[in-house]
């Protein structure tokens, strides 16, 4: 008996695909180590393209998802107790003030499924994180995109002047990424001025433990907006990326609304546990933020010296702009070649730019290293002194 083969995929695309979810693009995350491995042959790879804590996770979160593995044969906690009370108790906050989701990716989908229906209107800024791109126009929303600065940062007033009546959400990544830039406490206060209350904003503040040590920078938590919901993670400092877990604060008439959407048990038994026993570490947080640092102005100041201009960064990546996309194309490879991977920004439509994540010491070694044997080539090809 001879199987059935399926039919002509257009046809059923056309019938059954609303046109928005066609015309999307799939998100396409940095190459992950053991495909380069497979692909040259190489032994020695440092991965710096997706923005993640080199130093790897807490002992004590390891701990924590070691010991659970004992219970999933268990559902988790639907309400996630012990990882909402270790939140509340950091940030003052009411468990009911709190939402969780796998990633805060996670949550911004849950935001677009509640807040969102084709035709609304989103307001953000070009050059942002496409995750959020992606999951707005999966619900058949409309985004208005206000060209980035001169030096790389949201225009503000710009986006002040965007907003009308058909805005209903307001995106704002604070640093941004990919250019590792943020709005100030002063520009804040500015666009806050402007949002009417029918206006959701969501502060995605990935980055928010990164940056929270400028004095100017506006932590979230110190304002409390009723039509604001911050949006962190346990994917960039905390070293957690491989469990996928975020978390969102906002009034909690808008947490009730959001958890009508959101899937059950999530996150999962060992995202929960891991997340906890991270909390409990600070002074691996501390490390990672001070080592962070460190490295991350080593490398600014190499790039300089190679005749790059980086883009100024408060996270723990930094962006510079390679001038043509052939130029981006061309240093992403040779980079490949030795074993290096970065990120190429075609996608967030900046082909001409490149992003290097920050590593551990031995990484960015690698990285300098495998940069001084292919500048000369690369310098050639592109015409650079």
């Amino acid at each position: 008996m001879n199987k059935k083969l399926f039919g002509d995929p257009k046809s059923i695309t056309q019938s059954l695909v609303p046109p928005y979810i066609r015309e999307l693009k799939v998100y396409q995350a940095g190459k992950p180590i053991d495909e380069l491995a497979r692909e040259k042959g190489l032994t020695r790879i440092s991965k710096l393209a997706s923005n993640e804590n080199p130093l790897g996770p807490s002992p004590y979160a390891i701990r924590e998802m070691t010991n659970a593995l004992w219970d999933i044969h268990r559902y988790p906690d639907m309400h996630a107790y012990a990882l909402k009370t270790a939140l509340s108790e950091l940030y003052d906050l009411k468990r009911e003030n709190i939402t969780l989701g796998n990633g805060s990716e996670g949550i911004m989908g849950y935001i677009a499924r509640a807040f969102l229906s084709p035709g609304a209107e989103v307001l953000t800024s070009e050059n942002t994180f496409i995750g959020f791109y992606i999951l707005a126009r999966s619900v058949g929303a409309h985004l208005n995109c206000v060209p980035l600065t001169k030096d790389y940062r949201y225009d503000v007033e710009a986006m002040a002047n965007s907003i009308h009546e058909n805005t209903k959400i307001i995106y704002i990544a604070n640093p941004n990424n990919p250019t590792g830039t943020y709005i100030n406490r002063q520009e804040f206060d500015q666009l806050m001025e402007h949002v009417p209350d029918h206006v959701l904003v969501i502060l995605d503040e990935a980055y928010f433990e990164y940056a929270n040590e400028y004095d100017d920078y506006p932590d979230s938590m110190d304002y409390r907006y009723d039509n604001v919901i911050t949006l962190r993670t346990f994917s960039k400092a905390y070293g957690l990326s491989g469990i996928r877990v975020g978390y969102g604060f906002a009034h909690e008439d808008l947490i009730s609304n959001l958890n009508k959407v959101k899937l059950p048990f999530e996150p999962n038994l060992i995202a929960q546990k891991g997340a906890v026993g991270a909390l409990n570490d600070r002074p691996h947080l501390e490390r990672t933020l001070k080592t962070n640092s460190k490295l991350l102005k080593e490398c600014v100041t190499f790039l300089k010296e190679k005749d790059f201009d980086p883009i100024s960064s408060i996270t723990n990546f930094v962006t510079i702009k390679t001038g043509t996309p052939q130029a981006s194309d061309d240093l992403f490879n040779m980079l490949l070649d030795k074993g290096v991977i970065i990120r190429p920004l075609k996608a967030n439509e900046m082909p001409e730019f490149i992003r290097i994540s920050i590593g551990t010491e031995e990484e960015m070694a690698h990285f300098y290293q495998a940069m001084e044997e292919i500048l000369p080539k690369y310098n050639d090809l592109h015409g650079r002194a």
